[in-house]
């Protein structure tokens, strides 16, 4: 019997719309099947071993959840972070997620990828989940979020964390107190002497 595809189908195995072929194995859906499905234009590849329905319709968040199916361990954060928040202007031209320290670079060829590297705390320490095309993810908090930017300052500029920080507290998605207690577990010297001050 030739097992159908669906978004049903995946959805009610935890998958989201974005899969790998490993994840369609205990569906009943080898290898052999998916080609087949792709022949069809039932499924559409999207990057080595990354593959969606091609009914599934597209959302602003598709770059994130393509990358986020691709690298399931990933942390969205920094500028990605700030655009999911709705936290400040900035637009990035490229998905910005963390992995371990030591972990090994996923390959990501045709997917616009910044990558950092998070270790300790920085691992655990203001980290939610949620999902993009019902692909299931993780994401660092608002506070957190503005905190990296000062501690990632040099990649993300000085002036896109202050945007951050000003946008945020106006707008109240983080207080000063979570701000606070983010520092004392992820230190960041520049966010502190502006917390001290109070001059942005």
């Amino acid at each position: 019997m030739t097992v159908e595809l669906t978004q049903d189908i995946l959805h009610e195995a935890g998958i989201g719309n974005f899969f790998r072929p490993s994840q369609l194995e205990p569906l009943g859906i080898p290898y052999h099947r998916l080609r087949q499905l792709v022949a069809d234009d039932t499924v559409e590849r999207i990057s080595w071993g990354l593959y969606r329905l091609t009914e599934a319709e597209l959302t602003e968040r598709y770059s994130m959840a393509s990358v986020c199916a691709r690298v399931p361990n990933a942390i969205v954060c920094l500028l990605s972070a700030l655009q999911v928040h709705e936290i400040g202007t900035q637009i990035p031209r490229q998905v910005w997620i963390a992995i371990p320290h030591k972990a090994k670079a996923p390959a990501l060829t045709g997917m616009g990828v910044r990558l950092v590297r998070f270790s300790a705390a920085a691992l655990t320490y203001g980290i939610q989940t949620t999902s993009f095309e019902e692909v299931p993810t993780r994401i660092t908090s608002p506070a957190r979020t503005i905190v990296d930017c000062f501690r990632f300052q040099r990649l993300v500029g000085r002036e896109a964390a202050v945007e951050a920080l000003r946008e945020a507290l106006d707008d109240r998605k983080v207080t000063i107190a979570e701000l606070m207690r983010t520092l004392e577990v992820l230190p960041s010297r520049r966010l502190s002497a502006i917390m001290e001050t109070g001059v942005l």
